[in-house]
């Protein structure tokens, strides 16, 4: 996945990076009359282990980053600033977008922004990459009327937290909720989005999906953002492989393909893919020893930035590898011109600009 390969389409030439959606054409007829690029094929040489709804023909291998939202100084959403952010992703070989997630600072946006986000997002990668919406709100009302615009707009796949303010107790619960905002885009896959150090929603995963398999015709799986490796390899193994299992920890990635994962979300993809592309290629190649060194400067690298507020941090780093975000909206913080040198500095002592982007031709074993 670490290089691009060209694949003819139907009816041009394109190139595409070797990884992404597995299997059948993900670009639907659904979405043609919004996206005139011609319709591609996206390979894995891993075919799912289990057979896919024809909603659901496709599975993600590779790294999917969690985007930033850009904001203006005024802190107004700039959605000038989204294209050149796909670019430089795109050119960095991931394999999807996540949008309006927690990185995205999606629940500090108003459904308006989403929407403006969203639709920036699809129009900017020109159905090059999928990308996935997030619609998850404390209203089902908005969360649905989210979910039914992502689909409206060519979205490849919905994905939605629970609402969080009324405790959601039990994996029924949650169920419910989710079942409700997957019918609402009733075309696209669905991911329940699972991060429970956020929303306090700490449900059994496994019952989720033993109950949500039945009730949710276009549940594709969970995007998993905690540190229970041992449910997250019970999610993948459940029911012969069903369910497709996104990693969401960034400092767990090796850990989680160990266990079967084949697709990661992540907030720090956005500014070193390239060590996290490196970190698989090893580990798909067998050489675990470099599989664990990527794997540490990873860990490095997110000890830094939590040593500040993490995405006021990050999106510092955004500006300094050249794709400025602007800054996050209250109640995150600001990080000030101090703040920001020491971060320089902290990132500089452990070499985070030398090895962070560079791809696996250049990078020293």
């Amino acid at each position: 996945m670490t290089r691009a390969i060209t694949i003819r389409a139907f009816t041009a030439f394109r190139r595409v990076p070797l990884c992404g959606y597995v299997g059948a054409e993900w670009h639907s007829a659904l979405h043609a009359p919004l996206r005139a690029a011609p319709r591609l094929i996206y390979y894995s040489p891993h075919p799912p282990p289990h057979p896919r709804d024809p909603i659901m023909p496709h599975r993600f291998t590779g790294l999917i980053p969690a985007t930033y939202t850009p904001l203006t100084p005024d802190l107004a959403v700039d959605l000038a600033a989204i294209p050149p952010l796909v670019e430089q992703l795109i050119a960095d070989g991931v394999c999807g977008l996540y949008v309006c997630g927690s990185t995205g600072e999606g629940v500090s946006l108003s459904s308006g922004e989403r929407r403006q986000v969203a639709e920036a997002f699809i129009a900017a990668t020109r159905g090059r990459v999928p990308v996935i919406v997030h619609v998850g709100h404390d209203s089902l009302a908005e969360a649905t009327a989210l979910a039914a615009h992502a689909a409206k707009i060519g979205a490849d796949a919905t994905s939605a937290m629970p609402p969080c303010y009324f405790a959601i107790r039990d994996a029924a619960m949650a169920v419910d909720c989710a079942a409700a905002v997957a019918a609402a885009a009733p075309n696209l896959p669905f991911y329940y989005y699972h991060i429970p150090v956020m929303t306090g929603v700490a449900i059994d995963v496994v019952d989720f999906l033993k109950q949500a398999g039945d009730r949710i015709p276009n549940l594709a799986g969970v995007k998993y953002t905690a540190n229970t490796l041992h449910e997250f390899q019970e999610c993948i193994a459940l029911e012969g492989g069903r369910f497709e299992m996104l990693s969401g920890y960034d400092e767990l990635l090796l850990p989680g393909l160990a266990v079967g994962a084949r697709a990661a979300v992540g907030s720090t993809f956005n500014v070193a893919t390239p060590l996290y592309a490196r970190l698989i290629a090893a580990f798909d190649a067998g050489d675990l020893d470099r599989a664990r060194r990527e794997q540490l400067r990873a860990v490095a690298m997110i000890r830094v930035l939590m040593r500040f507020p993490f995405h006021p941090a990050m999106k510092a780093v955004l500006e300094m590898i050249g794709t400025p975000c602007g800054h996050c909206r209250p109640p995150l913080p600001k990080l000030s011109r101090t703040d920001e040198e020491r971060l320089r500095e902290s990132l500089e002592s452990i070499g985070f600009f030398t090895w962070a982007r560079q791809h696996a031709s250049t990078a020293a074993v």
